[in-house]
């Protein structure tokens, strides 16, 4: 997975969620006890600490730092955040050395941390929509990008539903609803 692919998440999600700002981003998203302001404040975290990861090739643990989003922020704001640490990840990726390898319970290269961005954009989008009644599903080609490289233990099936499934957001024909997984972007 590639800085684009990071991109085409954030920017799917502010298309998906933009035409919402008024709606009550306090609610639960989706299944989650997070609001869905939080989750989105969740997303742009994690997309900045994977590029902080990357650039700082941390061997060990998390590099010591945090993304504190303005609790004042409105909605539009906080995709505003989630649009820049993006494309932090983005350029991260873009300029690292593939070879170069970075901790995230293990050694995980540039395209893991790519694959494991566009899942937290793609996976919490989909929460928020839920949360705020809004149909929509992650979209195919990024679905399976991240199945190919985060679940390759998963099963056929239509990529979104899928990938939902494999993180505990949807049921397939003959397969329970999964109460707790863990994707693998460690390389060896």
């Amino acid at each position: 997975m590639t800085g684009a692919d990071v991109r085409a998440a954030a920017d799917e999600m502010t298309r998906v969620l933009h035409p919402h700002l008024d709606r009550d981003w306090s609610v639960p998203a989706g299944t989650l006890t997070w609001s869905c302001w939080t989750t989105a404040a969740h997303v742009a975290h994690d997309l900045l600490a994977y590029a902080g990861q990357v650039t700082g090739l941390a061997q060990d643990s998390y590099l010591p730092y945090d993304l504190r989003v303005s609790p004042t922020a409105s909605p539009a704001r906080v995709l505003d955040v989630v649009r820049a640490c993006a494309r932090l990840l983005a350029v991260a990726v873009e300029a690292a050395d593939p070879t170069e390898r970075a901790w995230h319970w293990g050694p995980c290269d540039p395209t893991g941390f790519a694959a494991m961005g566009v899942a937290e954009t793609v996976l919490h989008t989909h929460d928020i929509a839920v949360g705020l009644g809004v149909p929509w599903q992650p979209p195919h080609g990024l679905s399976a990008l991240v199945l190919r490289r985060l679940f390759p233990d998963a099963p056929p099936g239509d990529a979104p539903d899928v990938l939902l499934r494999m993180t505990g957001r949807g049921e397939l024909p003959g397969r329970a609803r999964r109460t707790s997984w863990t994707w693998r972007a460690a390389v060896e």
